[in-house]
């Protein structure tokens, strides 16, 4: 397996314009939040420089970005500050979220009883957030109910792996913690 992880601070308009299209810059223009329009810019810029300014980017009938001349499946994932994007041979998925920021009354909507156990490390429940997020976007299975769907049954911090199940099936994980961020991906 092939997998390749893009992590870049929000570009600005001037640095995405000769990796975006016209339309998408119009599009972009036509969000009224500043970071959304950067975060839509920031990953097609992102893709488009690993894989060529030509790339076609398209969404699938579920809304998630695909890739549809090429071989590679593509996962994006933003928060304030910081956008990531997995390219793979495979399936992916990748959610991140600043490490500052407070999921535990999150948590207590979303998270099985087995789940609140699982580790006392304080970075636990950004961590089983961008879990849950990542099994979701994995699993393309819109209306998922995250504390019974999705699950985390495993986490290794000194590893940097988790062992997630979607419906039933095994996902492995893949944790990261990268300049304030936290970063989980799959498989």
């Amino acid at each position: 397996m092939t997998r390749e992880l893009l992590i870049s601070p929000l570009l600005s308009a001037e640095a995405c314009t000769p990796w975006t299209t016209r339309e998408e810059r119009l599009r972009a223009g036509t969000f009224a939040a500043p970071r959304r329009r950067a975060e839509y810019l920031t990953w097609r810029t992102l893709v488009r420089r690993r894989l060529g300014a030509g790339v076609c980017i398209a969404y699938d009938e579920i809304g998630a970005p695909v890739l549809p001349e090429r071989r590679e499946f593509l996962s994006v994932a933003h928060c304030p500050g910081r956008v990531v994007v997995c390219l793979c041979d495979v399936p992916c998925a990748v959610d991140v979220e600043s490490s500052e920021r407070d999921f535990r009354r999150v948590l207590e909507r979303v998270a099985s009883s087995g789940e609140r156990t699982l580790s006392t490390d304080a970075r636990w429940p950004g961590v089983l957030w961008c879990a849950k997020e990542t099994l979701y976007k994995y699993a393309r299975h819109p209306g998922a109910d995250f504390a019974r769907d999705l699950l985390v049954t495993a986490v290794d911090f000194a590893g940097g792996t988790a062992c997630g199940v979607a419906f039933g099936a095994r996902v492995p994980l893949t944790l990261r913690f990268d300049g304030g961020f936290t970063i989980v991906s799959a498989p």
